[in-house]
């Protein structure tokens, strides 16, 4: 693959849309793709023949044709989940080249060169296994990313490169269509500093189209006496009408929902046809919108800098377009929020201006400097008094990156001649009860008395958001250094564990699994933090290991993995 081409760009690999963008003639513009429009579906499909469609054609099939119909794709970016075209399955990351491919191509049509670099956006709280997905699924769509930029930075990026002379706090709000993310960042003297970010990847327009399908759904089958469960058709049907309704109730105080042909019951065609208010959908996503508030006090905390301060509070993302929203962070803020850039469009300009930068398209004398920090605390798993799963923290979350930093730690005992580095992502004192990032292991530690050897563990956090570490015996220069790769040490590949119900020991963990399921959806619509954000999918993992071992009749790890269970709901307080 030839990258080098100089013209680079920028794209906004959204949940719901993707769109992408080029900075010449002094400004970023948006590119059309092939049906001549700016947004593009994040959709990709199989249609009848076997053959792929991507975006408009794909969202159009997915009422008639569900299953063979991806969505949401970003949501599952950095498992290795499958994810089923008919019956063919792909890992997001493959499905996620494809959209990206579509841009490329589309993207070398309209500017009639061949494109082949691209900076990328993503969310702010995006972990290291999330941003490499990214890049990779952007080099099978023959892209050289040559930056992978935070969606609030791109943002703020496309209103600051306007106001580069001005002095002031800008927190930017990013309710998009499966993602949050909050950032405060500093403008002054041409320098775009981001103070601190954090957010919900699991929180997002999507989140307010369930809770209109679940209303929808509920006064169906009350009505009709039916249930809709395990009907993809209808549910798919629902869907559209959610996220149409959701569209219409920005503008209007009621709407009518009417659906001719939802299903049927013994052979009796069943339609759908309601009327919500506006006041109603408020009160179902009441929830959601207070689950914005936790991110934005951590902001405000870690920055050290108070809601007085600011001087602007930036709208981004189509669902701030909900009057509810800015009504919220009016009320929460004290401050009324500003739409002074595109809500769809803005991060996508903001990459294309990051590209321009990278490209030389930007002249450097301009001035335009931009920081941001990592999202997430990092260090190694450690031995403290008693405690050999103590998490050492390198370094800590919202500190300004790039950056490197070491930290010297000792032999744990007498003649230790290696030492396993265990990386870990997240804010819990417990390093297990983090995220396992990667290990590897230093040897050749000469023989002496605990405590007499030195190991230095370096932490160089690059502008990506990737991470490289090192270990080095200080007495003999033995090095160990990785790169890690989280797509393909980080992550377990998954079997289907769907039938563990099915295996004759199904009955001895039925109840674990079930108060599991409680904890975990209790725990999805409550307020979110960062500590249990990493508790339920510990907890997650922990449920896909017992019925896989379930299903292998490994009953000794079954029982394990029952203690390890019941250990960390109690400790929840559940």
């Amino acid at each position: 693959m030839d990258y080098s081409n100089d013209l680079i760009i920028g794209i906004d690999l959204g949940t719901a849309t993707t769109e992408a963008a080029v900075f010449r003639d002094g400004k970023a513009d948006m590119i059309l793709n092939f049906n001549e429009k700016i947004v593009t579906p994040s959709v990709v499909g199989l249609d009848e023949s076997g053959n792929f469609v991507i975006g408009e054609k794909a969202k159009a099939q997915y009422i008639m044709a569900p299953d063979r119909t991806a969505i949401e794709i970003k949501r599952k970016m950095g498992s290795k989940d499958k994810i089923y075209l008919g019956r063919q399955s792909f890992t997001p990351v493959e499905l996620s080249s494809m959209l990206l491919s579509y841009v490329k191509r589309y993207a070398s049509q309209q500017l009639g060169e061949e494109i082949t670099r691209a900076v990328i956006s993503v969310p702010a709280y995006f972990d290291d296994i999330q941003r490499q997905a990214v890049v990779e699924a952007g080099e099978k769509a023959g892209l050289k990313v040559e930056r992978i930029i935070n969606e609030p930075t791109a943002a703020a990026l496309s209103y600051g490169i306007g106001h580069m002379e001005e002095e002031s706090h800008i927190l930017v709000y990013d309710l998009g269509g499966g993602t949050f993310d909050v950032t405060l960042l500093e403008l002054f003297g041409g320098v775009l500093e981001v103070k601190a970010s954090s957010g919900d990847n699991e929180l997002g327009g999507k989140d307010f189209d369930e809770k209109l399908i679940e209303w929808f759904r509920s006064r169906f089958e009350e009505k009709h006496n039916v249930s809709l469960e395990g009907d993809t058709y209808a549910l798919a049907r629902l869907k559209e009408q959610a996220e149409q309704c959701k569209i219409s109730l920005s503008t209007r105080e009621e709407v009518q929902v009417q659906i001719p042909l939802l299903t049927e019951k013994d052979g009796v065609p069943l339609g759908l046809d309601e009327t919500i208010t506006r006041s109603q959908f408020e009160e179902m996503i009441r929830e959601l919108i207070d689950r914005t508030h936790h991110p934005i006090l951590t902001v405000l905390g870690d920055s050290k800098i108070s809601k007085d301060r600011l001087d602007l509070i930036l709208l981004v993302g189509g669902s701030t377009r909900i009057p509810m929203v800015s009504r919220d962070i009016e009320e929460f803020l004290g401050k009324e929020p500003k739409v002074e850039v595109h809500p769809d469009y803005s991060v996508a300009e903001g990459a294309a201006i990051q590209a321009g930068i990278i490209g030389g398209t930007i002249d450097s004398e301009d001035g335009i400097v931009i920081t941001d920090v990592n999202p997430y605390t990092l260090g190694i798993r450690a031995m403290r008094d008693y405690n050999d799963d103590y998490m050492s923290v390198i370094i800590p979350r919202n500190v300004t990156i790039p950056v490197k930093r070491h930290q010297i730690y000792y032999t744990s005992w007498e003649n230790q001649n290696e030492a396993e580095i265990q990386v870990y992502q997240g804010e819990s004192r417990t390093a297990s009860r983090n995220h396992c990032l990667g290990k590897f292991k230093v040897s050749g530690i000469p023989d002496g008395p605990a405590g007499e050897e030195v190991i230095d563990v370096t932490f160089s956090y690059d502008q990506n958001g990737l991470l490289q570490v090192s270990a080095v015996i200080t007495s003999t220069g033995e090095e160990a250094c990785v790169h890690i790769d989280m797509m393909e040490s980080g992550v377990e590949e998954k079997i289907d564990v769907s039938k563990w119900k099915d295996s004759s020991y199904a009955d001895d963990y039925r109840s674990i699994l079930r108060r599991s399921e409680k904890f975990i959806k209790k725990a999805k619509s409550g307020p979110k933090n960062e500590e249990m954000v990493d508790r339920v999918r510990e907890l997650k993992d922990l449920v896909y290991q017992l019925k896989k071992a379930i299903l292998e009749e490994n009953l000794e790890e079954a029982d394990y993995l029952e203690e390890d269970i019941q250990d960390l709901i109690e400790e929840a307080g559940e």
